[in-house]
C-alpha cells in the first residue's frame, strides 16, 4: 500500500510540474503582448507578414506558397492559440495566398482584406470559396482605411485610392504603414514603381518616412524607385526571397538603390526568418532559420 501511494504522489508531482511548465510557456508568449512584434516570415520565394500588437491582436500580411506557412507561424505563435484575428491578401498571386488555405484549415480568422484585384487561378478562386463558406469578413482595402489593432498599433492604408479591379496583381497591390510609437514599416506588397508614383502624388515625405521598409516584389527592379526610398528614407529594408530563385531576386540595382539611401538590408534567403520587437521607441532584430 505504501509503494502505490508513493506511485500515486509521483504522479501528482509529474502532473504538477507539467501544469506548471506549460502556464510558464503560456506567460513567455503573453509578455510579448508588451510591444510589437513584425515577422518577416521564412517561406521562400513570396510574401507573408506576422504583426502582433501589445495587447496580442495578430495579422497576417500574406501567407506566402503553399505548404510553408505553417511550420513558420510555430515560430511566432504559442501552439495553444489558434485564432488570427485578419489576414491581409496584398494581391491575390499565389506566392502571396497560397499558404491561406492551411490558416484557414486551423486557425480561426474573423476578416480578411483585399485590394480588389482578380487572379483566376485555382488556388485564389479556392480560396475565395473558403472564405464564404466560413462566412469570414470580406473587406476591400481603401486608402484612408485606419486599422486599429490595439496598445496603439495603426495599420494606415495608403492604396488602393480606387477601383483596381482591372489593374494588374503588381499595379494594384495594397500599400500600407504600420505605426507604433516613433516604429514605422512601409508595407509595399509587390507594389510597382507606377503605384509608387501614384502614392508620392497623394503623401507627403513625412507621412511615407519609415523606420523600416518591407521592399517590394522581393526586390525586383520593378519597384522602389529612388524616389520613393527617398521619402520613405529607412534606417532598415526587409527582403523576402527564395534562395537561388529563378527571377534572381533581389535585383542588384534595387540593393544598389537601397544602399545608397543607407538602409541596412535583411533579406530571408540569407537569415531566415527576419523577427523585429520594438517598444515604440527602439527596435531590436533577431533571426530564425
Amino acid at each position: 500500500m505504501f509503494q502505490n501511494s508513493k506511485k500515486y504522489a509521483l504522479f501528482l508531482l509529474a502532473l504538477l510540474l507539467l501544469t506548471t511548465n506549460i502556464f510558464l510557456f503560456r506567460l513567455d508568449f503573453q509578455s510579448s503582448h508588451r510591444g510589437l512584434t513584425f515577422a518577416m516570415l521564412d517561406i521562400g520565394q513570396g510574401d507573408a507578414l506576422f504583426i502582433e500588437s501589445p495587447t496580442g491582436t495578430q495579422i497576417l500580411v500574406d501567407g506566402g506558397p503553399p505548404r510553408k506557412i505553417l511550420s513558420q507561424l510555430s515560430k511566432v505563435m504559442s501552439p495553444f492559440d489558434r485564432t488570427i484575428n485578419g489576414i491581409i491578401i496584398t494581391n491575390p498571386d499565389q506566392d502571396h495566398v497560397g499558404g491561406f488555405a492551411d490558416v484557414l484549415e486551423n486557425y480561426k480568422v474573423d476578416m480578411v482584406f483585399e485590394p480588389g484585384t482578380m487572379n483566376d487561378s485555382k488556388t485564389f478562386q479556392n480560396l475565395k470559396t473558403e472564405i464564404k463558406n466560413k462566412n469570414i469578413l470580406d473587406i476591400l482595402a481603401k486608402k484612408g482605411m485606419k486599422l486599429h489593432l490595439g496598445g496603439g498599433v495603426i495599420i494606415d492604408i495608403l492604396f488602393p485610392d480606387r477601383d483596381v479591379f482591372d489593374w494588374s496583381t503588381n499595379d494594384g497591390s495594397i500599400v500600407a504603414k504600420l505605426i507604433y510609437g516613433k516604429t514605422s514599416i512601409m508595407l509595399s506588397g509587390d507594389a510597382t514603381t507606377k503605384t509608387e508614383k501614384i502614392i508620392l502624388g497623394e503623401n507627403s515625405a513625412s507621412t511615407l518616412h519609415s523606420t523600416i521598409l518591407k521592399v517590394g516584389h522581393h526586390g525586383s527592379r520593378t519597384s522602389t524607385s529612388d524616389s520613393f526610398v527617398k521619402a520613405v528614407s529607412p534606417i532598415y529594408a526587409v527582403i523576402s526571397d527564395g534562395k537561388d530563385n529563378k527571377y534572381g531576386h533581389p535585383h542588384q540595382d534595387t540593393l544598389d538603390t537601397l544602399s545608397s539611401f543607407g538602409a541596412q538590408i535583411f533579406r530571408t534567403d540569407l537569415l531566415g526568418a527576419i523577427i523585429m520587437k520594438s517598444d515604440g521607441k527602439n527596435t531590436a532584430f533577431s533571426f530564425r532559420k
